[in-house]
């Protein structure tokens, strides 16, 4: 909401830009020797009313995780949702909402105000000093990825029902069916079966679909300015760094003696592997660096996109005190850069959900390389065959 009521101030800002340079072009010049004086008092009257606008907290306010969802402000009034609290300090367990902190500390607990506990919930030991309690608490982006989680569960139970229910042979998917299918079967057919081969792509399309859906649902999600959207899911590291670790797992849990010999052996000149094992460390340190590149590219894409839309809005609050053609003209350029912003967020919201499941795919591919499959198996006795029959023949 309040990336919305940003936009909409951008709109109206370039709207009475022209008002506002016709009205000034309108008034009764000063005389000359009063127009140093005018100009200075003009200067002085708009630095007092100007609004000083904290563009850092703005922005880290909305990239950033918090113990309460704020939807928008009316006047001088904050709507906010408070979200449960659930923390373990030296006194025990403790769950409320987190509007008993907004009066100050509750049970001796209270969120820091700088430090290294910044925004987090912290308590005082005997001598004074500020420690973290382990906080399992529901803050904004644990309520974004549940939410977000429901729709992904919705959308998929949506379509299925619609399978369970008419004949696909005779009639033409609808409704959610009709959006997920060429998803799946692109998503399936063109990147999961590509990369892996038989049968392993059967075993691990559940999971790659998932999470192809459930990075895409949060990555718009994250984009929509309006409660329920705008919680920075994908644009954080540890919910990057979990699918990354559910891709290292699938990769090198289930791999075979291929992957593993590749890795401690390769096919490399043996000086290469002895005495200075070169390329198995250089293999090793790839087993970490392929999910590293996973978390990073995916956190680093989403939570550059929301800091680049809002330091354009910023733009509007900052140019305030320059008058009203520098402000708004500067409003204009924003809501345009603004605008595209958003329209590119919805292409990479897409992309960077494609490109982590491609490269899941490629990662467990690889882990199953060497196998033969069950076509390629059958292709080749289909062979001995006929060169045994053509043998008879002569």
């Amino acid at each position: 909401m309040g990336r919305i009521i940003r936009h909409i101030i951008a709109i109206i800002a370039a709207v009475t830009f022209p008002v506002a340079v016709l009205t000034a072009n309108d008034r009764q010049k000063p005389d000359i020797g009063d127009a140093p004086a005018s100009l200075e008092a003009a200067q002085d009257n708009a630095e007092e009313t100007a609004p000083d606008v904290d563009i850092k907290s703005m922005l880290f306010g909305h990239i950033g995780d918090s113990y309460q969802w704020h939807i928008t402000q009316i006047g001088e009034k904050h709507i906010i949702i408070p979200l449960p609290v659930i923390v373990h300090s030296s006194t025990g367990w403790h769950c409320f909402m987190s509007s008993k902190l907004e009066e100050g500390p509750y049970k001796g607990l209270y969120c820091a105000e700088g430090g290294k506990y910044d925004g987090k919930i912290v308590e005082k030991d005997a001598s004074g000093n500020e420690i973290r309690p382990l906080d399992i608490s529901i803050t904004k982006n644990v309520a974004g990825l549940m939410i977000n989680s429901l729709i992904v569960v919705f959308l998929i139970l949506g379509c299925s029902r619609w399978y369970r229910k008419h004949d696909v042979l005779k009639e033409a998917p609808t409704g959610v069916a009709a959006i997920l299918e060429p998803v799946i079967t692109f998503i399936n057919d063109d990147v999961i079966k590509a990369a892996i081969p038989g049968d392993h792509s059967r075993k691990y399309a559940p999971y790659l679909l998932t999470a192809f859906f459930f990075i895409l649902v949060n990555n718009l999600m994250g984009i929509v300015p309006v409660f329920p959207g705008g919680a920075n899911t994908t644009g954080n590291i540890a919910v990057t760094l979990t699918l990354a670790v559910c891709t290292f797992i699938a990769v090198n849990l289930f791999a075979n003696k291929h992957y593993w010999k590749d890795i401690f052996w390769p096919d490399v000149p043996w000086w290469l592997k002895v005495p200075v094992p070169l390329i198995p460390l250089t293999e090793v340190l790839g087993i970490f660096t392929k999910p590293f590149a996973l978390m990073i590219r995916l956190f680093a894409n989403i939570m550059a996109g929301h800091a680049i839309i809002l330091s354009f809005v910023s733009i509007i609050f900052l140019t305030v005190k320059l008058g009203p053609a520098i402000n708004g003209t500067m409003s204009f350029i924003t809501v345009f850069f603004g605008i595209f912003m958003d329209l590119l967020e919805i292409l990479v919201a897409f992309i960077q959900a494609y490109v982590f499941t491609m490269l899941s795919a490629v990662f467990i591919g690889l882990a199953h390389e060497g196998e033969k499959t069950e076509e390629e198996a059958g292709g080749r006795e289909q062979i001995l065959v006929s060169e045994d029959a053509s043998a008879e023949d002569k």
